[in-house]
């Protein structure tokens, strides 16, 4: 409960710290939603609720990304296979909603695309915040890895403020439920569009391959 009241705190104060921080977060094995923190900022910066600037807010995000990622990446580097897979079959790792199901999706995922797919899987719902383990777990040129990581998650969050900036022009709304609940929506839309877009791209590499 207490950690539910930090983050409820860090909510009600948005600020560029508590943006990178909530981002980390996100990123890292603890479950938490970027849709609640990025849009909902962008929002009070662009109806000047806030001394925040939209840029920003994707920068300082996109940082809190970055931390998170190497947690988990580090984690995975240093610990290794076995004990990340007994972590996620574990209590804690469950009450993080971490699974050795949701590892090892990961996990084949990075082995099918290789390491791009550190730059995909950050726009993929699920796959986004584990991502990371299985780049650590095969050891990939940390330089690589954050450029991936950074490009990825820059794009994401990039959707997701210009979905703030863009519900800051639709009059009626008043409430902070009335506004997730777009958010939601909005992110979902997007959010499988960019699904498409990835399946596509990657058909069409895959395709020129062959050929």
């Amino acid at each position: 409960m207490e950690s539910v009241a930090f983050i409820q705190w860090c909510l009600d104060h948005l600020n560029y710290w508590t943006i990178t921080l909530l981002m980390a977060i996100e990123s890292s094995f603890i479950p938490f939603p970027s849709e609640i923190v990025i849009p909902p900022a962008a929002y009070k910066s662009a109806i000047g609720s806030g001394d925040m600037n939209i840029l920003l807010v994707i920068v300082f995000a996109t940082i809190g990304a970055d931390l998170g990622a190497l947690i988990n990446y580090y984690i995975a580097y240093f610990l290794g296979r076995p004990i990340i897979y007994r972590f996620a079959n574990s209590r804690i790792g469950h009450m993080c909603l971490i699974t050795e199901e949701s590892v090892r999706k990961a996990e084949d995922y990075f082995d099918k695309h290789g390491a791009i797919s550190t730059f995909i899987g950050r726009l993929i719902p699920a796959i986004r915040q584990l991502i990371s383990i299985p780049a650590g777990l095969a050891r990939m040129k940390l330089g690589s890895f954050m450029l991936y990581t950074t490009l990825g998650a820059g794009i994401w969050n990039t959707v997701l403020a210009s979905i703030g900036y863009y519900l800051s022009t639709i009059p009626g709304i008043e409430t902070e439920e009335q506004l997730m609940a777009l958010v939601n929506q909005y992110s979902h839309e997007i959010g499988y569009a960019i699904i498409a877009i990835v399946v596509t791209i990657i058909a069409i590499l895959i395709y020129k391959g062959r050929k």
